[in-house]
């Protein structure tokens, strides 16, 4: 399991609006701004964003390198994919694939995939394998 990633952006306020919006439907509510000058000399100040106790996904300003980056976020249900892309694309998003099965993956493998504000890829899936109850 991934501990955390950095996003560098090019306008970290947008961002951070994009990402609240986005982000919201699947329950990644929490927030959390970190001052770069209380890291070692250099680091960068960060906007988190998480959920269940862990800050994962960190912005920070920098440079673009757009669709170099590709970053799949967990949905429980299918209607939070449709609700995180609808939130994504109402705050600036631009389709890069509609609601729906990836049957190139397996048919119960939904998705939605976005490019965010600076270019970068995103998609919200749902893959109910892996939200199963135990019996």
């Amino acid at each position: 399991m991934l501990d955390h990633i950095f996003l560098s952006v090019s306008d970290i306020n947008r961002s951070v609006r994009f990402y609240s919006a986005a982000l919201t439907p699947l329950g990644i509510t929490a927030r959390h701004d970190y001052d770069g000058k209380d890291g070692p000399p250099g680091h960068p100040d960060l906007k988190g964003f998480g959920a269940n106790g862990r800050i994962f996904f960190w912005l920070r300003a920098g440079v673009v390198e757009g669709r170099s980056v590709h970053v799949g976020f967990v949905a429980s249900s299918q209607a939070e994919v449709n609700a995180a892309y609808a939130a994504a694309m109402e705050n600036g998003a631009v389709d890069n694939g509609a609601p729906g099965a990836r049957l190139h993956y397996d048919p119960n493998y939904y998705a939605a995939n976005v490019l965010d504000p600076d270019g970068y890829s995103l998609e919200f899936v749902y893959k109910n394998w892996q939200h199963a109850r135990s019996h």
